[in-house]
Formats: C-alpha cells, sequence, structure tokens
C-alpha cells in the first residue's frame, strides 16, 4: 500500500511542481534566483525529517539529539556515502537506470518489461520534444557529436546516481528520515556553492530572497516534498517505478496545461501519451516471478 500510494503521491507532486513552475517563470515581475531556492527546499526537506525523527524518538530532545550525534557526527564516513548521488546528479536515464538497478541490485526484468522501458523513453521524448526555431539555430553553432556524448554521460551518470541511492537506502541500517537528514544538509551546501559560483554578483546586489512570494514558496515547498517523497518511492518501490511516475507526471502536466495555459493537444503528444500509458500497462503486467518461483517450476518439468 505505501509503495502504490507513494508512487500516485509523486506524480501528482511532479505534476504540481511543473504546472506551479510553469506558472511562476511566465508571469510578470523580478525573476527569482533558481539555486537560493534550491537551497531553501534542501533545508526545509532537512528540518522536516528531524522533526519526523524527533517525534518518532519519543519528542525527546535527550533521544533525537543523541540520535543524530551518533549517526551523523560519529559517521562521517557514512555521510561521504550518501553525498555520491547529490554530487553526480534526460530520458535515456529510464535505461540506464534499468541497466544499474540489474547489476547493482541484481534486478530481474522480463523481456516484456525491457520493451516496456524502451517504449516509455520514446513516448516521453515524444511529448517533450519541441521543435527548434530557425533563429535559434541560426545563433547558436551546433555541435551534435559533443552534444550526444554529454547526454549519454549525463544520463550514465544519472541512473548510477539513483540506483546507488536506492542500494544505500535498502541495505543502510540506518533510517530512511536520517538519510533525508544527511542529503538535504549536503545538498543545502552544495547548493550554496553552486549558487556563489554561478549569481555571487546578483546575490549580493539583490539579496538572497529577492522575487520571493507565496507561489515561489510554494514550488519550494513542492520541491522539499518531491525529495521525501523521491526517498519513500526508493525505499519501498525502485528507481525504474520512479521514472515512470516522473513520466506520467509529465503527461499529466500537460493535460491540465489544456486548461491553464493554453496548451494545444496535438498529434505528437497523444501518440507520446499514448507510448507512455502502454508502457505502464506492460511493465506493470509481465512482473517476472522470483527465483525461488522458477526454480521450483523447472523442478518439476
Amino acid at each position: 500500500m505505501v509503495k502504490y500510494l507513494s508512487l500516485l503521491a509523486l506524480v501528482g507532486q511532479n505534476a504540481m511542481v511543473i504546472l506551479v513552475m510553469r506558472y511562476v517563470r511566465t508571469r510578470g515581475g523580478d525573476m527569482f534566483m533558481a539555486t537560493s531556492a534550491v537551497v531553501m527546499s534542501e533545508i526545509l526537506k532537512c528540518a522536516t525529517s528531524m522533526l519526523i525523527i524527533f517525534y518518532l524518538h519519543g519528542s525527546s530532545f535527550r533521544r533525537w539529539a543523541h540520535h543524530l550525534h551518533e549517526n551523523i557526527l560519529l559517521q562521517p564516513g557514512d555521510c561521504v556515502k550518501v553525498s555520491v548521488p547529490s554530487l553526480v546528479t534526460y530520458q535515456l536515464k529510464i535505461l540506464t537506470t534499468a541497466v544499474f538497478s540489474v547489476i547493482m541490485l541484481r534486478k530481474v526484468l522480463s523481456g516484456v518489461q525491457w520493451i516496456s522501458l524502451v517504449i516509455l523513453f520514446v513516448g516521453v521524448s515524444i511529448v517533450q520534444l519541441q521543435p527548434e526555431s530557425e533563429t535559434s539555430l541560426e545563433a547558436n553553432e551546433q555541435r551534435p557529436l559533443l552534444g550526444l556524448v554529454a547526454v549519454v554521460v549525463s544520463c550514465l551518470m544519472s541512473g548510477f546516481a539513483g540506483v546507488y541511492f536506492e542500494k544505500i537506502l535498502k541495505e543502510s541500517k540506518q533510517s530512511l528520515w536520517l538519510r533525508n537528514v544527511q542529503l538535504g544538509f549536503l545538498g543545502a551546501i552544495i547548493g550554496m556553492i553552486t549558487m556563489e559560483i554561478k549569481e555571487g554578483d546578483r546575490l549580493r546586489l539583490n539579496g538572497f530572497f529577492h522575487g520571493y512570494d507565496a507561489w515561489v514558496w510554494l514550488v519550494i515547498i513542492l520541491q522539499s516534498l518531491g525529495g521525501l517523497l523521491v526517498a519513500i518511492v526508493v525505499k519501498y518501490a525502485d528507481n525504474i517505478l520512479k521514472g515512470f511516475a516522473a513520466s506520467m507526471a509529465i503527461v499529466v502536466s500537460c493535460i491540465v496545461s489544456v486548461f491553464f495555459f493554453d496548451f494545444k493537444l496535438s498529434f505528437q503528444f497523444t501518440f507520446g501519451a499514448s507510448l507512455v500509458m502502454l508502457s505502464i500497462y506492460l511493465y506493470g503486467r509481465y512482473v517476472p516471478k522470483p527465483m525461488s518461483q522458477r526454480l521450483e517450476k523447472i523442478s518439476t518439468l
């Protein structure tokens, strides 16, 4: 039940983030710094997880502080291990995630499930494909080979990071919420470094919260909620299903955009969305039997 509820929640959260982010970026007024929003999202995720840990330890400040001290301050190597996904973090990553799941987690996928992943990759790519304008093509020199290499490397790193995080969550003794504290803290530090490198001058000129309003805070809350939901989905489902949820969210957000952003449904979108739906059905319908059942069946032949 946790598995499917968390997947549905992740679909809803991803779709809402896409829609609210689109509104925030297309409206008038001063634009907030995206890097500052990422930092605030990580801080909020970390704080929420710490509150949950506090509650799970009987609302005792002493037990809560002892737990954090014992599992974070006294285990710096464990924190470094968790930082890997944050440091190495697109649609090809759906397939690379599956490959790394088979290699690192010994996950078994049926032939139909592999086909469904390819269909999902094609479907989401079609949905997100936007025709380039002639002006943009003329203004920028195109380097297809370099771009292809960059995309493939990014997909491999993203797929590895996701499966590595899943392996840590499922094989470690630390709780899901403690891992979120570690990830949120490290993510906030990395985000602040990125913000200084990319927007240091703008930060000192306008301030950290320049352009913030209720809508921006909603984006931050949704992003933070997404981080918590991803950890729950990875813990109780897997990274492949997380990819399906994210893909479904793209389709849902596009459909909702018809009513709020004057988005026009095209044959391209309809065809791509149909492929996404088909891939979800195939992946869930043809689940391979556990190894013990297959060995038992072979022994009876």
